[in-house]
């Protein structure tokens, strides 16, 4: 090749890359004034419209809630052989010595469908005709960073988008006025990987979720400040909104600007919409009873469970709430005998109250619930000295229910051994789990994908089988 022809075809080369770039501009600028929490349709018809996700952060032990094992109570006290197609924390821990833990209380069966529910948890017990249940599902990592993320993400590393964030992504919102994707926080702490459990990872920012914090100001500054009249926050509002205008549109790449543009939008009519939807003083005595507000122990969650009503009510997308932080996360390594009541009590009659609320209204044969932690734990303890023992991680033996739009009645899909370690057939992952969420709300796994570094990512990664057994 001369001199010319490589001077001619580079000239052609650099200027075809620059087309590229203009036109990826002009498409990025035809879509800026496009709303990108409109309403979407679903791929498919289904039943649900919306989702609460329950969270139990710590690892909830599947044995002392939803697992009857007798054979725990037979082999109290004896060493647990090794558990077999283990690796890791469990393999490791089962082959050194250890001592069977039996069930803090005794379980009976409930329903139509006869599940076997822990006595720790007798309002749940009440709902088993409602629930379907997934028992052996996997997690990746038997730690909790890793295990919570590919939980709540779909990865065990920060930077995914979360659950909530997809739902959005695919569906939008229902409400102009509230947040289409928002999370009750614990009022205790942060939850292990703080925002990025509920973040838009690599999806545009406007599909993070919005935390709210407990009490009358669920956002920090919602009220306008001390004599700003509704008019000159109104102009303020404008010019800041033309002035940001003016920044992006010179601009590629403003994904997180149009985000903030459209935050100080939603909150300033926030203002007006989320003081009413944090007032329960409207919701009658039965209704809060019906939660556990009459009970101090129950209080705090089943506020965050009522209020979780009242969102999804006025269109809210998906709202995640979530229990235990710091020293009350569900992490039992010690005093199960005392710790994992009083969790129970803390979610029991909220949970239940959720569920029987949604129905009463109508509203559950629409609405998904879904009930999860990041692990489960194990029948046996290390500890061989204490008086007071405790259960150690188990990324095995999650269990997860779902309730509502779509989910077939009083089923139970899966199942673990007799000691509760893992799957006793084939095991779930988790992805898996997220496939059939995503199939309920009417969102196929592989057509909600988002192109980012070269790559169509999706909620499911590598794929997952959405689980039949247990849809209507």
């Amino acid at each position: 090749m001369n001199r010319r022809n490589f001077l001619f075809d580079s000239y052609l080369g650099l200027g075809g890359l620059a087309l590229l770039d203009m036109l990826a501009n002009d498409a990025q600028a035809a879509t800026k004034s496009a709303d990108p929490l409109l309403v979407k349709p679903q791929h498919h018809f289904a039943k649900a419209k919306r989702c609460i996700f329950v969270f139990m952060e710590g690892g909830v032990s599947q044995m002392d809630t939803f697992e009857h094992k007798p054979l725990l109570t037979k082999l109290a006290g004896q060493q647990m052989p090794k558990a077999d197609r283990t690796v890791g924390e469990i393999a490791t821990f089962s082959a050194a010595p250890n001592r069977i833990i039996p069930p803090v209380a005794a379980f009976k069966q409930h329903g139509q469908c006869g599940k076997w529910v822990s006595g720790l948890l007798p309002e749940l017990a009440t709902c088993v005709d409602d629930m379907a249940f997934l028992h052996g599902v996997k997690v990746d990592n038997n730690n909790h960073g890793p295990a919570v993320y590919h939980t709540l993400t779909g990865n065990q590393f920060p930077g995914s988008a979360s659950i909530g964030a997809w739902v959005t992504y695919g569906l939008g919102s229902e409400n102009r006025d509230l947040p289409g994707f928002i999370v009750m926080g614990d009022r205790r702490g942060a939850t292990i990987g703080g925002a990025g459990v509920w973040g838009n990872g690599f999806l545009p920012a406007a599909y993070q979720g919005t935390l709210f914090r407990n009490g009358s100001t669920p956002i920090v500054d919602l009220h306008p400040r001390p004599g700003t009249t509704g008019e000159a926050q109104r102009k303020e509002l404008d010019l800041l909104n033309w002035l940001n205008a003016k920044h992006r549109d010179q601009r590629t790449n403003t994904s997180e600007l149009d985000a903030r543009i459209a935050s100080f939008e939603l909150a300033f009519r926030m203002q007006a919409k989320a003081p009413e939807l944090v007032d329960l003083s409207g919701e009658s005595e039965a209704t809060k009873k019906m939660y556990g507000l009459d009970d101090a122990v129950s209080e705090p969650f089943g506020r965050q469970c009522l209020l979780a009503r009242r969102m999804v009510e006025r269109g809210v997308r998906f709202v995640k709430v979530l229990h235990g932080a710091g020293g009350d996360r569900w992490d039992d390594h010690g005093n199960i005998g005392e710790r994992i009541p009083v969790h129970c009590k803390e979610v029991d009659k909220p949970v239940a109250g959720l569920l029987k609320d949604l129905k009463s209204r109508g509203m559950l044969d629409d609405t998904l619930v879904v009930w999860a932690s990041e692990m489960g734990r194990t029948p046996f303890d290390n500890n061989l000295t204490t008086d007071k023992p405790g259960r150690d991680h188990n990324q095995y033996g999650l269990v997860v229910w779902m309730a509502g739009g779509g989910i077939k009645k009083g089923v139970t899909f899966g199942d673990t051994d007799e000691l509760s370690v893992r799957a006793a057939g084939e095991e779930v992952p988790v992805r898996d789990v997220h496939a059939t969420l995503l199939h309920l709300l009417g969102l196929n796994q592989n057509r909600l994908t988002f192109l980012h570094a070269g790559r169509y990512k999706k909620l499911t990664d590598i794929g997952g089988r959405v689980i039949s057994e247990v849809l209507a």
